[in-house]
């Protein structure tokens, strides 16, 4: 049993010396070396020891990687099509792709017209209403050569809607729409000054998130101890006060209240419209919105609110009537 144990082992070596051999002649054939069994270290022949360790090292013949090369995106799809999408507040950017066939059908119609016409970005501001390609707020054109395949427009006010048409203005005035974009709406350059009751939150919820965030911990007891002693050095102090909500200094001593009101009026109308307020000029911000905070006393308080259009041919008043009680 053991003499056959041995003797496989035997062949095994000898197997791996044979291959051994075969990748000596490849790699080197002008040195090929003969590799003997049981040969004694004094030969010149590579010993059955040294073999065996190399053997150990060797993980046979390595599979070679191909590589391919990266295919690069097509210029085009074969198919009309104009997307839009918002860089930033101020910018969106638009790509398309205008088929040579459809080109050539613009030709058939429009003849000679057609090589006299412009080419046309015609950028709609469709805030708040379905468009339908005929309701838009306003529009403005932007010229654009014939190897152009996208563009970056300025669109002058954030938070609108816009809609874009990619067409053709011929000499007559009269515009082609070759393709229409999707909608898209950019965003406020600030944070939103519209208040909204959805977004209320209970008092003990709100107390535990404020005193996390500016380092109080999440007791409510510790940060109404904190709260009140801030409020009484700034009562104290007359730190407390507003042009639009005034408070008068309060000095007292042990327990005590304050409480006070304000009115938040808001809207939005046509940027280059005016705006009154209680037959005040309001301001208004680059994209037609407009946000006012009133002291509300004890009463009745009229607030008409009057917008007049750039051209002065259209004006809208709605008048808030607000009562105020206090018990």
């Amino acid at each position: 049993m053991l003499a056959k144990k041995l003797k496989n082992i035997k062949e095994g070596m000898r197997n791996v010396i044979t291959r051994m051999q075969k990748r000596i002649a490849k790699t080197a054939p002008q040195k090929r070396t003969k590799v003997a069994v049981g040969l004694s270290p004094k030969t010149s022949e590579v010993p059955l020891q040294v073999a065996v360790g190399e053997s150990k090292f060797y993980l046979g013949e390595q599979p070679t990687k191909t590589y391919k090369p990266q295919q690069e995106l097509p210029w085009g799809y074969g198919q009309d099509k104009i997307v839009l999408q918002v860089r930033d507040p101020w910018w969106i950017h638009a790509y398309w792709e205008i088929t040579a066939l459809t080109f050539d059908r613009l030709k058939e119609r429009l003849k000679d017209a057609f090589f006299s016409a412009q080419r046309i970005l015609r950028v709609y501001d469709v805030s708040n209403i379905i468009f339908d390609g005929t309701n838009a707020h306003r529009f403005f054109d932007i010229e654009i050569g014939s190897e152009a395949n996208n563009w970056y427009i300025d669109t002058q006010g954030p938070g609108r809607s816009w809609c874009v048409d990619l067409g053709l203005r011929l000499p007559n005035g009269e515009f082609v729409t070759v393709v229409r974009s999707n909608t898209v709406h950019t965003p406020l350059e600030g944070p939103s000054w519209i208040t909204d009751e959805e977004w209320m939150i209970p008092e003990d919820l709100f107390s535990r998130l404020y005193g996390m965030g500016v380092g109080f911990g999440s007791s409510p007891l510790k940060l109404k101890r904190l709260w009140q002693e801030r409020l009484k050095r700034e009562f104290g102090s007359g730190g407390i006060s507003s042009v639009s909500s005034p408070v008068r200094k309060v000095r007292q001593k042990g327990f005590w209240l304050v409480v006070n009101t304000e009115l938040i009026v808001y809207g939005a109308t046509e940027p280059d419209a005016t705006v009154t307020v209680q037959n005040q000029p309001v301001c208004l911000r680059p994209d037609g919105t407009f946000s006012l905070r009133f002291a509300l006393p004890d009463g009745k308080q009229v607030i008409p609110v009057k917008a007049t259009s750039f051209d002065k041919s259209e004006d809208r008043t709605i008048t808030p009537i607000v009562n105020r009680e206090t018990r």
